[in-house]
């Protein structure tokens, strides 16, 4: 709860104000539905107090503009035309990012993710945003793509007041234990089971 007491008391010695503005690494986890759907709501939160938001998508189709894109650069918009909120970014992976000048959509996607978490490096580093989104990152670190040592140094060592959240199934378990939250969507129910394909609105 927000405004809830903590059932323990860690007994660090930090305050309640040191604790409460720490940064956070998020992993959202499991076979479920709403692994990104949780990550972007966090997204709009963190756009209402005025953060710089950045989202990598490391396996989705760059062709696929999924709603929350859409809802998410038109808040960027309006910050960019009222100064309400924060800026954000959004980046795909299959069309070269967009700061790497590449055209084409055939790169081969093992060099994409390493491009794009270096380029994650360099914004953690410069402390660029606020809240980084990087959905469906558990899937390079787990095909071997990005190595995970560099990964967990490079979020532990982080500076500044920068919230991490990771998305996707087969979360490393360093990845795991290095998380502040950890959240599993287990699987109850889903139309996919009954031969239903994605609807509007549901999953795009």
């Amino acid at each position: 709860m927000a405004q809830g007491q903590p059932p323990v008391n860690p007994g660090d010695g930090r305050t309640t104000r040191q604790r409460r503005h720490s940064p956070l690494l998020v992993v959202h986890a499991g076979e479920g539905k709403g692994k990104s759907t949780a990550a972007f709501g966090l997204a709009l939160r963190g756009w209402n107090q005025g953060w710089s938001i950045g989202v990598f998508q490391f396996v989705k189709s760059a062709k696929w503009r999924i709603g929350e894109e859409a809802a998410l650069m038109a808040l960027d918009q309006v910050h960019r035309d009222t100064g309400q909120g924060g800026p954000v970014e959004w980046h795909k992976m299959g069309a070269g990012w967009s700061w790497s000048r590449k055209a084409g959509t055939e790169e081969d996607h093992a060099a994409d993710a390493r491009e794009g978490w270096a380029e994650v490096r360099r914004r953690l580093a410069a402390e660029q945003h606020a809240l980084y989104v990087l959905d469906e990152f558990t899937y390079p670190l787990k095909w071997g793509w990005i190595d995970i040592e560099e990964v967990l140094e490079t979020l532990r060592d982080r500076p500044g007041y920068q919230h991490v959240v990771i998305t996707g199934r087969d979360p490393h378990p360093d990845l795991l234990a290095a998380a502040d939250v950890a959240t599993e969507m287990t699987k109850l129910a889903h139309p996919f089971d009954r031969g239903q394909k994605g609807q509007r609105g549901i999953e795009w």
